[in-house]
């Protein structure tokens, strides 16, 4: 058994809509072992820690613990301070003071890299600190785990989105001619290819989908969409923000970068892929009118289109990380593993918080069309626990009286 001690919550990074449900499993959790006393959160994550902004989640009334798995966003507030060596003596300091010796935090990559280093910083100064991460992403590109928490509820939403959008492109394909969605996921194009799971024909929308894990070469992407509009009428393309040119450079011609030195995509880079494959469209066909739509955040945040499964794992997948760390375990992050597609299980287990920091997972390649302009039937078959049945809408057979 682990040392008594209190124990810290934060979340890190974008929000998504089931990251307070990690959060109210790990509050859950934390009130049944004796070993914990005060249960924090830091205010605005690692950022607010270093300065003592600490919230008593132990006085939250059962109501609102209960309510964080409904809430979206990041109820303690999110940062993405980016740790540096000098940082960690003030962290320790923080620590001894309140008696923290359980460190959770609900992230990807980076968080999960947080965790990581204060937990080894501690280590070898001596203090005994249990830390234990929970994932979070709606990109689903985290290392070691089937499916990050919040992405099968920003695929719902962006398999609805593009299902709607569709509609309305092919009933005003005499008016715009193209219409594009942009996805975030900066690296991988797990979130992009969900706007394809409302696909019943090949008629329906999208028609394209471009995502990082293929470079896009601009004749073959234009022949492609020609093609298609001779064929349909119209064109809907789905793309990720982070998608490349074949010279290894970004259509969205973003040259703006974050704190971490990441180039900044989508509007926060005053630039988008969606922006400059309209431009191009629009002046390699004459005539031709279309829009784009850009979500941005908005698929981590969208609690009505939150999936049932994702509300249970998330919640689950927190209270486990607590159990772990109660039991001396440190170092890890807790991670789905799917045992069975149908009927759909999963197990709980865990992964090194270092091997999580440093690798990404971007789709199989088995997941994408040899084209790169579609996903295969193993995707849908991946998809499909994860999102739920979609709605099937009405349409009008278009025979024309004679």
């Amino acid at each position: 058994m682990a040392i008594k001690g209190n124990l810290v919550a934060g979340q890190s990074g974008g929000p998504t809509s089931v990251i307070n449900g990690s959060l109210a499993g790990i509050i859950t959790e934390a009130k049944k072992h004796k070993q914990i006393g005060k249960i924090f959160g830091m205010s605005f994550a690692i950022e607010g820690f270093m300065n003592e902004e600490l919230i008593d989640l132990g006085k939250l009334s059962p109501a609102t613990v209960k309510g964080l798995r409904d809430t979206p966003s990041s109820a303690l507030g999110s940062s993405r301070l980016k740790l540096k060596d000098e940082h960690f003596p003030r962290i320790l300091e923080v620590l001894k003071k309140y008696n923290i010796r359980y460190f959770h935090m609900a992230g990807g990559n980076d968080s999960m890299d947080t965790i990581n280093r204060v937990e080894k910083y501690c280590r070898s100064q001596g203090y005994e600190l249990y830390g234990v991460g929970v994932p979070k992403t709606v990109d689903n590109d985290l290392f070691g785990t089937d499916h990050t928490p919040g992405f099968p509820s920003a695929a719902r939403f962006t398999a609805l989105s593009v299902m709607q959008a569709g509609l309305l492109g092919s009933n005003m394909q005499r008016v715009d001619k193209y219409t594009i969605y942009q996805s975030i996921g900066r690296d991988a194009g797990w979130l992009t290819s969900a706007s394809a799971l409302g696909k019943k024909d090949e008629s329906d929308a999208p028609h394209i989908i471009v995502i990082p894990e293929r470079p896009l070469h601009r004749d073959k992407f234009l022949a492609k969409v020609d093609e298609t509009v001779k064929k349909h009428g119209w064109v809907s393309i789905a793309c990720g923000e982070g998608v490349k040119w074949e010279n290894g450079t970004p259509v969205s011609a973003s040259t703006t970068k974050d704190k971490f030195g990441n180039v900044e995509y989508g509007a926060m880079g005053g630039s988008s892929v969606a922006m400059n494959l309209h431009k191009l469209i629009k002046e390699s066909f004459e005539g031709w009118r279309g829009e784009f739509q850009i979500t941005e955040s908005l698929p981590m945040c969208a609690a009505d289109r939150m999936t049932a499964i994702d509300r249970k794992e998330a919640f689950e997948l927190g209270t486990a990380a607590v159990k772990l760390a109660t039991k001396g375990v440190s170092g890890v992050m807790t991670c789905l593993k799917r045992t069975s597609n149908k009927p759909y299980k999963t197990i709980i287990e865990t992964v090194p918080l270092a091997d999580v920091a440093v690798h990404a997972k971007p789709m199989p390649a088995d997941f994408i069309e040899p084209d790169g302009f579609m996903v295969t039937k193993k995707y849908f078959e991946y998809m499909q626990p994860l999102v739920g049945d979609l709605p099937v809408y009405a349409r009008i057979p278009k025979k024309l009286v004679k």
